[in-house]
């Protein structure tokens, strides 16, 4: 399972076109069952990103910016994170019902 890192928007200063703040999803699918996290990242100008014009931006240049700024100690928990929701929804640790209405 490989965990998959969408951007599905971005936050920017019209005046000069800065992204402050990109919104992100990580996702991993694991046959019938998939986990996602959404999240935000903000960016200053002291950051030293954003440096690309903004009509020039790829996905991956942004995906980039966002996994440097949480660093891989938090990009590796995002991924530990995603499959064990998986785990959990494959062999589920609780459940709900009554005895008398189960089939």
């Amino acid at each position: 399972m490989t965990t998959t890192f969408k951007i599905s928007n971005l936050d920017r200063d019209t005046a000069d076109n800065f992204v402050s703040c990109v919104h992100w999803t990580a996702s991993k699918v694991d046959g019938d069952f998939s986990a996602s996290i959404y999240n935000t990242q903000g960016f200053t100008k002291q950051d030293g990103v954003n440096l690309i014009p903004y009509a020039d931006l790829t996905e991956q240049v942004v995906i980039g910016w966002v996994q440097e700024a949480l660093g891989e100690e938090a990009v590796a928990a995002i991924d530990a994170a995603l499959t064990a929701q998986i785990a959990e929804q494959q062999a589920p640790s609780k459940a709900v019902g009554t005895p008398w209405s189960q089939a």
